[in-house]
């Protein structure tokens, strides 16, 4: 049984910074991919990033690019999401994702999902 377990996310002020955790268990990931989504209020859920367990390949979304990044600790199978530079514009409940294969962007495409936490950014 696939487990995804979030962690890390809180209230900050604008400018601030927040690292998202997801600790991966049930089985081996290193042919997986890893995604963080996130989810505003009243708003379709959104890709964020992505990375490969194995060569370690990462893929973001325009909106943070530059400001945020996802990195993966192989031996703790634990994936984080670094954000830099916040604004309110990324306050949403962050989910993380698991799919088989190569990266991708399109939820569907993902298998397993955490339970989300959320980050709230105050102007």
């Amino acid at each position: 049984q696939v487990q995804l377990v979030e962690s890390g996310g809180g209230l900050v002020q604008a400018g601030g910074s927040l690292r998202l955790s997801c600790a991966a268990s049930g089985r081996t990931f290193i042919s997986y991919t890893m995604g963080w989504f996130r989810q505003a209020a009243g708003k379709e859920r959104e890709f964020v990033a992505t990375i490969t367990w194995s060569g370690g390949r990462t893929v973001y979304a325009d909106s943070v690019k530059g400001r945020f990044t996802i990195s993966g600790d192989n031996a703790k199978n634990t994936v984080y999401l670094q954000m830099n530079s916040l604004t309110p514009e990324d306050t949403a409940v962050y989910y993380c994702a698991a799919r088989s294969g190569t990266y991708s962007y399109i939820e569907r495409a993902y298998d397993y999902w955490g339970q989300g936490t959320q980050v709230t950014v105050s102007s």
